[in-house]
């Protein structure tokens, strides 16, 4: 099951690179939310950063490996997300349109490797539509973040 969408930003690809890749931000408003999160490493995410993700989800306790597979400078940023027999890859690409404006291409596919978890993704599919709605409205609405954070002076 794959959900994508895009955005346009009136900030410089330099800047919406540095905020996509600002992991530590990531991970604090996971904790906010009640997810726990924690990082395999120290210091700067890199290739082969590992973040152990645990949170409840239809009364049950799961936990997800995420793993930095992708990182090109002002491109592209690639996670690979393990859980209970699901797979998935969130993408994060950047085009400059102009030297102010960017445009960012968000996707993210799950793939089941288990019984268990296609009947699970089988469970969402029928609530793809409203899953979409909100996909596209939290990029939309991070976009928003980064463009308005960038208006102010960073």
């Amino acid at each position: 099951m794959k959900f994508s969408t895009r955005e346009d930003i009136e900030a410089p690809i330099s800047y919406v690179y540095g905020r996509v890749t600002d992991f530590a931000n990531f991970e604090r408003r996971a904790m906010r939310q009640g997810i726990d999160v924690s990082c395999r490493t120290t210091g700067d995410a890199a290739m082969g950063t590992v973040w152990d993700i645990s949170f409840e989800f239809r009364g049950r306790l799961r936990k997800v490996a995420a793993e930095l597979t992708r990182l090109e400078p002002e491109q592209a940023v690639e996670i690979e997300s393990q859980s209970d027999g699901l797979t998935a890859i969130t993408q994060v690409e950047l085009v400059a349109l102009s030297a102010t404006r960017t445009r960012v291409l968000v996707s993210f596919d799950m793939r089941a490797k288990t019984l268990t978890a296609r009947l699970l993704l089988q469970s969402l599919k029928l609530a793809k539509t409203k899953m979409t709605k909100r996909f596209k409205a939290r990029v939309l609405e991070y976009s928003e973040t980064v463009e308005d954070d960038y208006r102010r002076g960073h």
